[in-house]
């Protein structure tokens, strides 16, 4: 493992510290952000990286490594599917086969099950690998609590809403911003015929339209509250309360009927598929979900009869579920960590290097359709919505500190009073107790 001394370490920090000042050496421009990727190591070196992960296929991943193969027309690049990759990538790292890349998430960092993945992990923030991370939003950062950065953020993930835009511009109407605008639109919407203005699976997943509506609504309501979160974390029962704003939002806008849990329950039976597919049926105006969600639909376009036969354009929205707006989530859906003890470790942290880049992660976003962990969201219209979003109700999940626990326990409880399961006041006081009663 390459280890940085106390000293560059003390440098680091100063660098990253000038970085977030403007007009300092620290700041990049844009055009220096997008600079040429320029080939560090010999361009006639041979030999072979691979990439282990959870996806049965991973064509973004691929579409790099022909990209790759520009300027290292001899190393080999492959990706291997892991089946019940949870349980078996601590093995796969031990064994002689073992990955050079491998895929992590968040909360491996505070599973013990996990600490030897996270233990074979190289620190990537190292200076002396020339890693730059300037393109990668702040939110999408999960440095450790020492300040290194072993994993690097590949795909990110919001919680929103598709929205039929071909339906509100038949009607004349504008997408909503407010909670207020979002009933009046609703409103307007089943005047014009709409029974159903928004829909969603009726589940407790994280791609569940309870979730989608309510889960940002709590991080907001938790952000800075260290105190509050460790009581969440340890599902201290009177941490409960911190629900109640964004399952009492939930309950309302249910009760005032522009949500039907019975109708959404019978017609979309998962939260990925089927959600899409009834989606492009063309006849739902707003459709709650995740940005998993939305990866799925370039795909299935040409799936659906109704939309191959009447299609429509769609944009991904956040819920202005707010009274003075929505909360963009930005959360990381995916991050790639380095084998520190890679047979070919020059090699793996040169690709590394030359996918930390705008371009590279944009593309890869593209093809995946999942939000890019850069600045930059134009490379797909679909997420056009999220370009220079209001910072005050942007929301970094890893700032909020909420753990796994605490998680379930919201999406236990927004399903259950989502449902009528359970008052507001009876799911705010069984906090603690939730995921196992859902």
């Amino acid at each position: 493992m390459i280890r940085t001394s106390g000293l560059i370490k003390r440098i680091l920090v100063l660098v990253l510290f000038l970085a977030l000042i403007p007009g300092t050496a620290g700041c990049k421009s844009k055009q220096e952000t997008n600079a040429a990727f320029v080939p560090a190591l010999p361009t006639d070196t041979s030999c072979s990286v691979r990439v282990a992960g959870s996806y049965s296929n991973f064509e973004a991943l691929e579409s790099e490594f022909d990209r790759f193969y520009e300027y290292y027309p001899n190393v080999s690049l492959d990706y291997v599917y892991l089946d019940d990759y949870n349980n078996t990538i601590a093995s796969a790292l031990m064994s002689n086969e073992a990955p050079d890349i491998y895929v992590t998430q968040s909360w491996m960092l505070d599973d013990e099950k996990m600490k030897p993945v996270i233990d074979s992990a190289e620190v990537l923030s190292d200076p002396a690998l020339n890693i730059d991370m300037d393109c990668i939003r702040k939110g999408a950062r999960w440095p450790l609590a020492n300040g290194d950065i072993i994993m690097l953020p590949v795909f990110t993930r919001s919680y929103g809403m598709l929205v039929n835009m071909d339906i509100f511009e038949k009607n004349g109407i504008k997408v909503p911003e407010d909670y207020a605008g979002l009933t009046e639109v609703c409103k307007k919407l089943e005047a014009a015929g709409y029974a159903n203005p928004v829909m969603g699976a009726n589940g407790n997943t994280t791609s569940g339209m309870y979730y989608a509506f309510g889960f940002p609504m709590f991080c907001a309501g938790v952000i800075g509250k260290a105190d509050s979160v460790k009581a969440l974390n340890s599902l201290d029962s009177s941490a409960g309360e911190l629900m109640r704003p964004a399952l009492e939002r939930i309950r309302a806008f249910i009760d005032a009927g522009y949500i039907d849990p019975a109708v959404c329950a019978e017609e979309i039976k998962d939260d990925y598929n089927a959600v899409i597919m009834r989606f492009f049926e063309g006849d739902v105006p707003m459709m709650l979900g995740s940005g998993d969600m939305v990866s799925g639909t370039l795909k299935r376009e040409s799936k659906s009869e109704a939309f191959s036969a009447n299609p429509f354009k769609y944009k991904f929205y956040v819920v202005p579920a707010g009274d003075e707006g929505g909360y963009f989530l930005d959360a990381v859906n995916l991050f790639f960590s380095v084998n520190k003890n890679s047979k070919n470790l020059d090699m793996t942290n040169e690709f590394i290097r030359f996918l930390t880049r705008e371009k590279e992660l944009g593309n890869m976003a593209a093809i995946k359709r999942l939000t890019t962990p850069t600045d930059d969201f134009s490379a797909d219209e679909v997420y056009s919505s999220l370009e220079g979003f209001p910072q005050e109700r942007t929301i970094y999940y890893q700032e909020t500190g909420l753990n796994d626990a605490a998680n379930k326990e919201f999406r236990a409880a927004a399903y259950m009073v989502g449902n009528g399961k359970m008052t507001v006041d009876e799911a705010v006081k069984a906090y603690g107790s939730l995921w196992d009663m859902k």
